[in-house]
Order: C-alpha cells, then structure tokens, then sequence
C-alpha cells in the first residue's frame, strides 16, 4: 500500500501501477468468472429495461471502491453503483479531494449478452481536473491509460488520434434513442447529411478507444454521468483529440453542459460535428 502521498502528482509519479493491478484484478475476481456464466438472478433494471445491473456491476465496484481509496491517502470514490443508491455521492466528483470515478462495468448490456465489448474505467480527478484514467477491456485483454501531459497508450504502445481522411464519410458514435430527450433526438437528426454515416454506440469507453486510435472519428453523446466520460475524454485529449460541448467549450466533468456533445480525433472534426448538431452546418 502506498502511504504519505501528498499530491495527485506525486502519486502518479510511481502509483499507476497499483492502479493498473488494482483494475486487473477486480476483472478477474468479479468481472470475468460471471461472463457468458450469469444467473438470472444476478441481473436486476435500475431505470428500466435498458438500464442493466449485474452482480459482476456490483461486485467489481466494491472491490475497487476499497482497493483505490487505500491507495490514495484522503480520495474518495464515486462509482455508478454507488451513486444509483445514494444520488449525493455524487457531488464528490465536484469537491476538492482527489476523486476516484469508476465504472466497474460500462457496457453492462454487452456483458448481459455476452458481447466482449464493455470495459472497466477507472478516473482519477481533482477539481474538476482528470489527471489520469485506465480502460481495460477484460475479455480483449486490452489496457488503456492516460496520465494528462504525459500521453495516451494502449498496451504500452502511444496512441495517436490523426485526422479524417479527406473525402471520406465521418464516423460518429452516437446516443440510443432510448436515452435522449426529444431536443437532443432532434439534434442528433443533424448527423443525417452527406459526408456523415452516424450509428448507434456500444460501449462508451470503447467508443472513446477506438477514436484514441483512429478508428472512429467522433462520438455525439447526450448524457453527463462523469463515470462514462471522465477515463475515455482524457484518453482522447492524451491521443491528440478534442471534445466540445454545443457552446464550443470542452465537456466539464462537474455537469451543466449543454447537450448533445462531441469527442472527436481532431479539432476540425469536432466544430463540424458541433455545427451539425448545433444546426448551423
């Protein structure tokens, strides 16, 4: 265990490993012994239908809620689960302590289903301020990191973003139907032009993946939960991205953006998904 740790900074000077294993090993404990082996008892709806919990869900958030806290002296932890049972937890991601977000699960549905497409994202922020982040996707055996000024990596190896190549259609992840209010659905309407092919979006994290590495050109998501965002943002930053909200600022982690928002491998990109979205294309 780590102790006396006095900034975030001097933490990641020589704590990202611990995190590492710490992500590593709430996967394998609790993630990957329920995949393709779940119980319908082990699922539960939280919202509805569309809105999934499982036992690895919880299970994996508890293990990282006690195993991060312990790494950090004077963190706090936020986790979905968490904030689905008690909402004021919540207001930890807007606070001065350095701040762990997790998402044990993200792409809870996938899991259901057996897709291997959901990950396990894990924020470290202060502030307001992402500093670093880990996305592992366990049944890929891919792990994604972050430390900010420091650069993006999937499995040890830099990631850069690029550009669109010219005259070629954009690729953009977007927000299910199930999930926006008729103002954002009418937004999103603005991805139907030319130049544009928009499709529904997996798993979060990966979505933000796949634009580290450029193979998707940018996402257009209609919700704030910092869980879902905080890890991948800071991965696309990290990859030479950029993410903008409809005013043309970049996403806050602390909430009151204007929606629908974008994440996209180059800045260029980004306005033109904005304007798309914005109406003003």
């Amino acid at each position: 265990m780590i102790v006396d740790i006095e900034t975030i900074d001097e933490f990641l000077a020589h704590g990202t490993s611990d995190v590492e294993e710490a992500v590593r090993k709430a996967a394998a404990t609790e993630i990957m012994p329920r995949f393709r082996q779940l119980a319908a008892h082990e699922i539960d709806e939280k919202s509805g239908p569309h809105d999934l919990v499982t036992d690895a869900d919880r299970k994996a958030e508890a293990y990282l809620t006690e195993a991060l806290a312990k790494l950090l002296p004077g963190s706090v932890v936020v986790g979905e689960e968490a904030v689905h049972a008690n909402p004021v937890t919540y207001e930890a991601v807007r606070g001065e302590a350095p701040v762990w977000i997790v998402d044990p699960v993200d792409g809870t549905r996938q899991f259901v289903h057996g897709d291997p497409g959901f990950c396990t994202m894990v924020a470290l922020a202060q502030g307001g301020v992402v500093h670093a982040s880990w996305t592992f996707a366990p049944a890929l055996d891919h792990m994604a990191t972050a430390i900010r000024g420091g650069g993006a990596f999937l499995d040890g190896e830099r990631l850069h973003s690029g550009s669109p190549a010219p005259g070629r259609d954009l690729e953009v992840a977007t927000s299910h139907p199930y999930y926006t209010t008729d103002e954002q659905k009418r937004a999103l309407l603005g991805l139907q032009t030319e130049g544009v092919h928009p499709r529904f979006c997996g798993s979060a994290g990966l979505e933000y993946l796949h634009i580290a590495r450029g193979e998707l050109d940018a996402t257009a998501f209609s919700w704030e939960a910092a869980w879902d965002h905080a890890a991948g943002l800071l991965l696309v930053e990290e990859a030479g991205g950029v993410h903008l909200t409809l005013t043309g600022e970049p996403f806050r982690i602390t909430g009151g953006n204007v929606l629908p928002f974008t994440a996209a491998r180059d800045e260029a990109t980004a306005r033109r998904v904005v304007e798309l979205l914005s109406g003003k294309a």
